[in-house]
């Protein structure tokens, strides 16, 4: 049986069964699942379950947050379900049966950007690159340049503009080539479609502006003419154009006898799409297109420009959870085509560090749970980076109140963005690497809004969530995955009889007494040299409050780990190897741990020097550990023993408050 398994079966469950699942596959973190009944799923329940960090559903796939170890719970699952796991992009397709109109022409346009924001992240980076050495006047006295005092830098501005255009410009072919890959069609002809759209025979759409109408060239065919004007930089004209190509190419495909097809079908789709593009949608695109964003220019520059700065900041984020925010790399691009730049995404960056910040109160409120930092350290880093997701979905969307403190930190910042006219050259890291996307001139100003995005919400967040949050959930209230695994046996035996049983004596100023008592075969003795001291002194929220048993612990001053009584190997923890489970003769079940929280460590400076199974004296070496690898870490080393298990023994009592030699001071007396 798998080690997941018990976990797999109880999410099969939970999702409605074996029959409510259309499809399954994972990624790198989620288990990703096409419903056939969406309703049937208990989310409340299967985001209680330990194993699982969040659930969401989007683009109508219901996704469960599992981490890292996504892989092998998948393949328990698939095992427990009897059932085939599936591509991700077979999920997705039947996963649209439950989406609606809106839903499907976001998750197609989020998935024609989907591959092109590599290369428009990386021209957005170099186009902030380039206002750094050629507009920022910082030099003989705020008059020239970097590239102005520098024929090196002026070099380099040069030709990174070779980048720059290749994204911004040429977007059009990166777009009709996204379109035919999307919808299985011939992704070459979507390129040659592409570079009829920008081709140097046209005018530059970016010239058009300031050209008369007068000396726009024109295609002559007699009766009538047509305007050869390019597309550069224009999202709905290649969007249209490249649909069209996609419609035509399955069209002539069905109809065209397989003999000549390969002759007619290229032919015929390309030309048509073309003529159609130059002809009737180019034209009409750009007007759609520049209707779109002149309507959103005036929102964000008009007389309610604060309203709309106000509203955007605020329901940005729950866009994300949509899907609909996919629509805004569209108007971001044309805003870019139509006006030079784009307030928009200043206000999307915003949005996101302020998701983020939320995180970083909840690290705050939680500095003590180190199961909720597994989470909520790596979230707060990818958010800030531009990636939310996991922010949202993982930390702020599962207590409610850090994502409204986001929203209000975002709207707070969006109403300042937009009173300052902040704009942005192009789309850059949606977080605080976007700072270099800005326009020069208004640096200062975005860098204002970012504080504001960063502090208002940390500050609500670390406010409501001292009201909100219980104890508990500002301090550990579970041990770690492999810590359960290790007490799997002992858990499920009765805990709270043991707990009856054992007494726990706290003696002080009793060194001299216990290292003179002579030990039974029973009794225990230190398993580490120095100091001992009982449970509650740990700090811990799991063994400080005696979840796993009663017990005590040391705190070391040498880096080898003993055994404290005859015993034999019961569990040792292959990864980590910060933990031994033992079981003596006399039935009684212990477990050393050493440090807190080092499961994290994943073995990096643990040894073990026994084997699972293996039968040890008292004194036997068992592991080898570095102190100073594990404080270098951000742990304590602080070591704890804790009984789960009584055995034949009918009362503990446990010598604290003292120093203690490995080996020789008896730190327990069991009958």
């Amino acid at each position: 049986m798998g080690k997941y398994a018990d976990d797999a079966r109880e999410l099969l469950r939970l999702v409605g069964g074996r029959e409510n699942i259309g499809a399954v596959s994972h990624c790198m973190t989620r288990m990703r699942f096409a419903l056939v009944n969406p309703e049937k799923a208990d989310i409340s329940a299967i985001e209680a379950m330990k194993v699982v960090k969040g659930s969401f559903t989007q683009a109508g796939q219901f996704q469960v947050i599992i981490g890292n170890t996504v892989t092998d719970f998948y393949n328990d699952f698939i095992k427990e379900a009897g059932i085939e796991g599936v591509s991700k992009d077979a999920v997705k397709e039947m996963a649209k049966n439950n989406q609606n109109v809106l839903q499907r022409v976001i998750a197609s346009l989020a998935e024609i950007f989907a591959p092109l924001i590599p290369a428009i992240i990386t021209g957005g980076l170099i186009l902030g690159f380039r206002n750094c050495i050629d507009s920022l006047y910082l030099f003989e006295n705020g008059t020239k340049t970097l590239c102005g005092i520098s024929q090196f830098w002026s070099g380099i501005d040069s030709f990174l503009w070779l980048i720059g255009e290749a994204v911004f410009h040429m977007l059009p072919v990166g777009i009709c080539w996204s379109v035919t890959k999307k919808m299985g069609t011939t992704q070459m002809l979507g390129i040659v479609l592409g570079l009829t759209l920008v081709s140097g025979q046209l005018l530059n759409a970016y010239s058009v502006a300031g050209t008369a109408v007068a000396d726009i060239p024109k295609w002559n065919f007699g009766a009538f003419q047509i305007n050869m004007i390019g597309y550069q930089g224009q999202v709905l004209p290649a969007i249209l154009a490249a649909f069209t190509l996609v419609y035509l190419e399955r069209f002539f495909r069905k109809i065209t006898p397989q003999v000549i097809s390969m002759i007619v079908v290229p032919f015929c789709s390309l030309l048509l799409s073309v003529m159609a593009a130059h002809f009737v949608l180019g034209p009409i695109g750009w007007k759609i297109g520049g209707g779109i964003s002149a309507i959103v220019f005036a929102g964000i520059s008009g007389t309610f420009k604060v309203v709309f700065g106000a509203i955007f900041g605020v329901v940005y984020a729950p866009l994300v959870i949509t899907g609909l925010h996919h629509m805004s790399n569209a108007i971001d691009l044309q805003l870019i085509a139509d006006y030079g730049g784009t307030m928009l995404w200043p206000m999307i960056a915003l949005s996101n560090i302020a998701q983020g910040s939320a995180v970083l109160g909840m690290i705050w409120l939680q500095r003590k749970n180190s199961q909720a930092q597994e989470v909520n350290i790596p979230a707060c880093i990818s958010c800030y980076l531009g990636v939310t997701e996991p922010a949202i979905f993982g930390v702020n969307l599962k207590k409610g109140f850090p994502f409204v403190c986001g929203m209000i930190g975002s709207g707070i910042a969006g109403v300042i963005c937009v009173s300052t006219g902040t704009t942005a050259n192009a789309i850059g890291v949606g977080g605080i690497p976007g700072i270099l996307s800005i326009q020069p001139q208004y640096m200062l100003s975005f860098a204002f809004c970012m504080a504001v995005a960063v502090v208002v919400p940390f500050l609500l967040t670390t406010i409501v969530g001292k009201k909100k949050l219980s104890a508990e959930e500002m301090s550990d209230t579970a041990e770690k995955e492999s810590m359960t695994a290790l007490v799997a046996e002992a858990e499920t035996g009765n805990v709270a009889e043991n707990k009856k049983e054992v007494k726990v004596e706290n003696k002080t100023n009793v060194e001299a007494e216990t290292k003179n008592e002579t030990a039974t075969d029973s009794d225990l003795t230190a398993f580490l040299s120095g100091k001992a001291i009982t449970l509650a002194e740990v700090n811990d929220g799991v063994f400080s409050a005696g979840v796993l048993g009663d017990g005590m612990a040391i705190i070391p001053e040498n880096e080898t780990l003993y055994a404290p009584a005859d015993a034999e190997i019961a569990m040792l923890m292959a990864d980590s190897r910060h933990a031994c489970g033992l079981k003596l003769e006399n039935g009684m079940e212990i477990i050393l741990h050493v440090g807190i929280d080092t499961v994290d460590m994943n073995g990096d400076g643990f040894e073990y020097l026994v084997e699972q199974g293996q039968k040890v004296k008292s004194g036997t070496p068992l592991l080898h550990f570095d102190r100073e690898k594990i404080k270098r870490a951000g742990h304590r080393d602080v070591t704890v023993c804790v009984v789960t298990g009584m055995g034949n023994a009918q009362k503990i009592d446990f010598h604290t408050g003292m120093d203690v030699t490995a080996k020789k001071t008896k730190i327990a007396s069991v009958c």
